[in-house]
């Protein structure tokens, strides 16, 4: 796919994410959904994207048609984030999430798999999905100033329009078929023996799983419950948005302009382990104080800790996975290396913040640096 589509392709499927990530609770909430039904409903809808994010992408890998699923998936997930809007009740807005959750299951990992192929370098790809990021963020504030005059289903409207846009730009051009020795090889050897058991014997993807899974699982107290500690500590609500957009601020700035050339430079072990000693330095900081200085400075490291592990997992994945086994290769990390993490980090880091208020970081902190070891471990592994 050429580089023009492929930041059109980035733009709309993360602008989608941020006109509905933020907004789709408070929509709920207007339906006439409680605090313990909304919950529900978005736990199980995670529940099923780890679930058939990794089905998804390896069908896509044996019937070579990583670009036809994107598309397909896109145009459901428009569907059903439309079928919101007129949808009333738990049990028929639950039906639609989780239906919604096995169309967008798969997304980012096939859009990725995507902007990999063909020998596509990191400069490119970190180029693509800076601008994900920045669309994203444009987005969320897009739908923030239109939620007032027009209600929260402006955000499912949009997400849906930006989904189906994406859709389209997915089916430009007709995608590669595969090369006849790898179609026979994934025919033959099933779903499972086919793509899975291959990844998981591998353990240079094990360790990157890992390692990743350890450093962005270390950002679950962080993501779920930072606000209300800085609340408690006397941050109000703008200063924590400014907060907020700083980190994903500095995500663009690493994606878009020295991300990959520090990636190639150090080597992607290295550049791993880096990302976590900045986790362990950021939650460190985190549990100490919460000086408005200190954090706006901390929130900085964002950059390397999601979006220079990001790129060196993806150049890892790269050196070690054939194309034709790829789409699945990077929805085993994402579900399993993103994902799982940071569901199950977030159930820890519940009691956890209640038992122990921003000391609780220090936990994070120690997750983050146990990282180091299995990540310097890869450059080891041929």
């Amino acid at each position: 796919m050429p580089a023009g589509s492929l930041f059109l392709l980035y733009a709309a499927l993360y602008g989608g994410y941020g006109a509905l990530s933020p907004f789709l609770p408070p929509f709920l909430e207007a339906r006439g959904l409680d605090a313990s039904e909304i919950g529900t409903l978005l736990a199980a809808a995670m529940l099923v994207r780890l679930a058939a994010g990794p089905i998804l992408g390896r069908l896509a890998d044996q019937r070579g048609a990583v670009r036809g699923f994107l598309a397909a998936g896109l145009a459901l997930a428009a569907g059903l984030t439309l079928a919101f809007l007129a949808g009333s009740g738990f049990p028929v807005l639950l039906t639609i999430a989780l239906g919604q959750a096995v169309a967008t299951a798969p997304l980012a990992p096939l859009a990725d798999a995507v902007a990999l192929a063909g020998g596509r370098n990191g400069a490119a790809y970190g180029r693509i999905r800076g601008a994900g990021s920045a669309a994203f963020i444009a987005t969320t504030v897009l739908t923030g100033f239109l939620v007032g005059p027009f209600g929260h289903g402006i955000g499912l409207l949009l997400c849906a329009v930006l989904f189906g846009a994406a859709a389209l730009v997915a089916l430009r051009r007709p995608a590669a078929s595969r090369p006849p020795s790898l179609r026979g090889e994934g025919q033959a050897e099933g779903l499972d023996e086919g793509g899975f058991r291959l990844l998981v014997a591998d353990p240079r993807f094990r360790r990157l799983v890992l390692a990743a899974a350890l450093v962005i699982g270390a950002h679950a107290m962080h993501d779920a419950f930072a606000v209300l500690v800085w609340q408690g500590a006397g941050i109000g609500p703008r200063a924590a948005g400014l907060l907020w957009a700083e980190a994903v601020a500095a995500e663009v700035v690493v994606f878009l302009w020295f991300g990959s050339r520090l990636v190639a430079r150090m080597g992607p072990p290295r550049a791993l382990a880096l990302a976590a000693l900045a986790g362990a330095l950021r939650w460190a900081v985190q549990a100490q104080t919460a000086w408005l200085p200190a954090l706006a400075v901390i929130q900085l490291l964002h950059g390397i800790t999601f979006a220079l592990l990001h790129l060196a997992c993806l150049r890892l994945i790269v050196e070690a996975v054939p194309e034709a086994r790829r789409a699945t290769a990077l929805a085993l990390y994402g579900t399993f290396g993103l994902g799982l993490a940071s569901a199950l980090m977030t159930l820890i880091a519940g009691p956890l913040t209640g038992a122990l208020g921003m000391k609780g970081f220090w936990v994070m902190a120690a997750v983050s640096l146990s990282a180091v070891p299995v990540a310097r471990s890869l450059a080891r592994i041929r």
